[in-house]
């Protein structure tokens, strides 16, 4: 008899793999994916950075992907400049207990973007109201915004530059399609700014 612990897993892969598919043919998602590279990469040449933010498992995304421009992607090079809005338990909860949890990011972005960074806000739900107040700062302050959201039209598609709509409604799977997708980011940066290649 078939364990159906295995069926789950099973399931859980075919979700993933139909997840990735749909993703792969979405030429409009694979041409925004470009376009992002493109505009982080003239944001750092030009001496900006990336400020990232995310709740829950958006909020490790959102670690995940500065670790990979701080550190390295694949190839050793010099680091590049980002910074995770997440990470910081002082400010976070200073920001929180005096102006509310909505201004937890908005309060680190005024402090520490400028014109010509780039804010990547990451919702699985489009909805997240401190994200929607962080791209309201960015947009005052000329900072380009991009959203990591679902393809569904959200709250947060009308704020952001440039949104990648993940071809889901899963949160775990829409999860996977964004940092599937900040991967091939990271590799397009490197790419531009260091001339490396990933097979």
């Amino acid at each position: 008899m078939a364990d159906p612990r295995e069926d789950v897993v099973l399931n859980h892969l075919r979700k993933s793999r139909e997840a990735m598919a749909r993703a792969e043919q979405d030429t409009a998602l694979v041409t925004t994916i470009a376009r992002i590279a493109d505009t982080i990469s003239r944001s750092l040449k030009n001496g900006g950075k990336v400020l990232l933010a995310g709740n829950g498992g958006s909020a490790s995304d959102a670690q995940h992907i500065a670790a990979e421009f701080v550190g390295r992607y694949i190839s050793d090079r010099a680091p590049l400049a980002a910074i995770a809005l997440t990470t910081d338990t002082s400010a976070l909860t200073a920001i929180g207990n005096d102006y509310g949890f909505d201004h937890v990011f908005e309060r680190q972005l005024r402090a520490l973007g400028k014109k010509g960074d780039v804010f990547i806000g990451i919702s699985t739900s489009g909805r997240s109201p401190n994200l929607l107040t962080t791209f309201k700062a960015a947009r005052e302050m000329d900072i380009v915004c991009v959203g990591f959201t679902r393809a569904a039209d959200t709250p947060m598609h009308a704020l952001c530059d440039l949104t990648l709509g993940a071809p889901a409604t899963e949160t775990a799977l829409i999860q996977q399609v964004h940092i599937t997708a900040a991967h091939a980011i990271c590799a397009l940066v490197e790419r531009d700014l260091f001339g490396i290649t990933h097979g």
